[in-house]
């Protein structure tokens, strides 16, 4: 090929330089392993959740371990291999701020399809991964966008009307922390409480969509405004 003629076949402490048809491979499958990726972690996570500290990890977990599976494949320990990165990464927690399922569901679906794109051999068409690409994509948005499955987000605060924790004045304590937050909570659980302090830990859990519509709501308020 012109490629290799003008670059030559050379080698440089013991790697060659370029071997043009690995590396059209390597672009060709790592292009389309991000497009993906930045398919379900923009187009259906972030859109709906707006995190963009999970769409970073997301996008940079999945190149990573494309990358290195892709390039570590020729150790030819492909499914031991695959097991293993899945037993690292998924186990990842972040110290601060451990990941919710939903969140941790997303990192399994970022890892496997980049294991399945840099895994691939000649025993499987281009047809058969388009298709497995295209069938994880389609399950993913039709339960984000048709089927709706709402994010259920939640909040640790600590509140110190502790007189409101009593389960006959659950209602009372409801209201009086929609008040205050002004969201529109679904579900609360209490955590520690501290009668020297007279306080306690709350989590409370709402739709994370009923925030996003406020917001729309708000900005475009603004807007018309202007």
């Amino acid at each position: 090929m012109i490629l290799s003629k003008i670059l030559g076949d050379g080698e440089f402490l013991n790697m060659d330089l370029i071997n043009v048809s690995d590396f059209l491979e390597l672009s060709i499958r790592f292009g389309f392993n991000l497009l993906v990726s930045l398919i379900i972690t923009r187009g259906l996570y972030y859109s709906n959740t707006k995190r963009k500290d999970y769409f970073f990890s997301y996008l940079m977990i999945g190149i990573i371990v494309f990358l290195l599976c892709f390039l570590l494949n020729s150790v030819k320990l492909q499914l031991g291999f695959a097991l293993g990165l899945f037993a690292i990464f998924g186990i990842l927690r972040y110290r601060t701020n451990p990941m919710p399922i939903r969140e941790m569901t997303y990192l399994f679906i970022v890892i496997g399809i980049s294991v399945i794109n840099a895994l691939s051999n000649k025993k499987i068409s281009y047809a058969e991964l388009l298709f497995t690409n295209l069938g994880i994509v389609v399950v993913v948005w039709l339960f984000e966008k048709v089927f709706f499955l709402r994010h259920l987000a939640e909040k640790e605060i600590v509140y110190e009307k502790i007189e409101l924790i009593k389960p006959e004045k659950r209602a009372e304590l409801i209201a009086d922390l929609e008040e205050r937050t002004g969201i529109k909570i679904q579900k609360i659980e209490i955590g520690k409480i501290d009668f020297l302090r007279d306080s306690a830990r709350l989590i409370i859990y709402y739709y994370l969509s009923d925030i996003n519509a406020a917001d729309n709501a708000t900005n475009s308020y603004s807007n018309d405004d202007e």
